[in-house]
């Protein structure tokens, strides 16, 4: 009798076939050998009938069970954070309000932020803050509002005249300062000094002091100036002296009258912005001139102009250098990419697929931790895409600045982690590499250029 297992049964064939001589008369004869084999055969076949009609069975089971599981419990919709919207006076960086994304915000020139500059979206739908405001920089002829104890504090602070020597006492935020006339110094002008002329000014220039406007009431005089200008002197002799806004505002803690540079003028004063800036209509702001958009070409023929801070650079990014079978191509003004590699060249492989030329212009000591750039991958239609991305930085002379951190599953984000002063011109190399099922595929390169002007503006 034949063994009905495929295993039993194709081992007697292996013995039964007989290969050596000597062991004929125990062997099977040809027409045995052959019905044992489709014997076998049609056994096989039954059994690859019955695992492909339980493979069959599984995988109705399991859609069964997913149709199942999706009607009891249909995935639950992705958490996010409500909308935000730009602060009055101000702008808002970043679209999405799903976890861990942030939103970014800034003040236009002439504002400050009040509240966080970045949120962030938690798990349980809520920012880690409230949504900032911008408040305006208040010039000395709208002063902040105060409470009213502050506003009680000033006032009685003055009304008890604390400056000496003819000194105009001036309320401020929590605090008040004394104008000391020619020849006086010290917090109440308690001290003889050295005359000397109102910051800003010309030594002995007459248009910074005037003759006071005196009246007689009741047998007492009484003297006053014009707006810009403060008493000075003993009575009978007193005269306006300019009262110095650049050097009254430029103390710490008070709000900026300019955006740049403030300069003295007779009883008022004036605003000037850096070469490559303009001074817009309010008289304080400055706006950076954009050279790159002139009706003359300001670069020469071939290299392209980058706008910055209060300047521009002409650049012309080129490809590296091939070796042995590594060659690049420029595709675009900033890009280039690898041409083909040969089947056998593993190291060419692994070199930059493509690289791209980014160049970013930031004013000095911005506050941080601010998004600067953002990279990302997209498949082409038809084609699957990677499963998996990691980013890094590669290069460069950042000096710990940055440092790149994943968005999403297929964004990466170069994040600006130490305020930079400038004039200085920094460079990071970031790369994207791509895995399909943990097997390397290929890595793209960004080469990010930034520019930090010398003014935080």
């Amino acid at each position: 009798m034949v063994p009905s297992s495929p295993r039993a049964l194709f081992l007697l064939l292996l013995i039964l076939a007989c290969p050596e001589p000597r062991a004929s008369q125990n062997c099977l004869s040809k027409q045995q050998l052959l019905s044992a084999i489709r014997q076998l055969q049609q056994l096989l076949k039954g059994q690859e009938t019955r695992f492909a009609e339980g493979i069959r069975h599984m995988k109705s089971r399991l859609a069964a069970l997913q149709n199942s599981v999706s009607r009891v419990a249909p995935d639950a919709p992705p958490v996010s954070c409500p909308a935000l919207n730009a602060p009055t006076d101000g702008r808002k960086f970043g679209s999405k309000y799903l976890v861990d994304h942030e939103v970014h915000f800034a003040c236009n020139p002439g504002f400050r932020l009040v509240g966080p500059s970045s949120v962030v979206c938690l798990p349980n739908g809520t920012w880690t803050g409230e949504q900032p405001r911008c408040r305006d920089i208040v010039s000395p002829s709208h002063p902040t509002a105060l409470d009213p104890s502050q506003h009680s504090k000033d006032i009685s602070e003055c009304s008890s005249q604390p400056c000496q020597n003819g000194g105009t006492c001036v309320e401020g935020v929590n605090q008040y300062r004394c104008i000391c006339p020619p020849g006086r110094t010290g917090n109440r002008c308690q001290h003889q000094a050295q005359t000397a002329a109102p910051e800003g000014s010309v030594a002995g220039d007459s248009a910074f002091s005037r003759a006071p406007r005196c009246a007689q009431v009741e047998r007492a005089q009484h003297c006053s100036c014009e707006a810009g200008f403060h008493l000075s002197g003993a009575a009978g002799d007193s005269v306006c002296e300019d009262v110095n806004e650049c050097e009254l505002y430029g103390q710490e803690g008070r709000p900026r009258l300019c955006m740049h540079t403030c300069v003295n003028t007779p009883g008022s004063y004036r605003c000037t912005c850096p070469s490559g800036y303009l001074t817009l209509a309010d008289g304080k702001s400055c706006e950076d001139v954009d050279e790159c958009v002139g009706l003359q070409p300001v670069c020469p023929q071939g290299t392209t102009c980058i706008n910055t801070g209060g300047s521009f650079q002409c650049v012309s990014p080129e490809c590296p250098e091939g070796s042995g079978n590594v060659t690049y191509v420029k595709t675009s003004p900033f890009q280039c990419e690898r041409n083909p590699c040969p089947m056998d060249s593993r190291p060419c492989r692994h070199l930059p697929k493509t690289i791209s030329f980014h160049y970013l212009s930031l004013p000095s000591n911005l506050k941080t931790p601010i998004t600067l750039f953002r990279m990302a991958t997209a498949s082409a239609p038809g084609r699957a895409g990677p499963n998996s991305l990691r980013f890094g930085i590669v290069g460069g002379n950042s000096r710990g600045h940055f440092v790149m951190q994943r968005s999403d599953r297929q964004t990466g984000e170069l994040i600006l982690v130490q305020t930079l002063a400038g004039p200085q011109t920094l460079e990071v190399d970031v790369d994207m590499s791509e895995y399909l099922d943990r097997s390397f595929q290929a890595n793209h390169v960004s080469k990010v250029t930034i520019f930090v002007s010398p003014y935080d503006f």
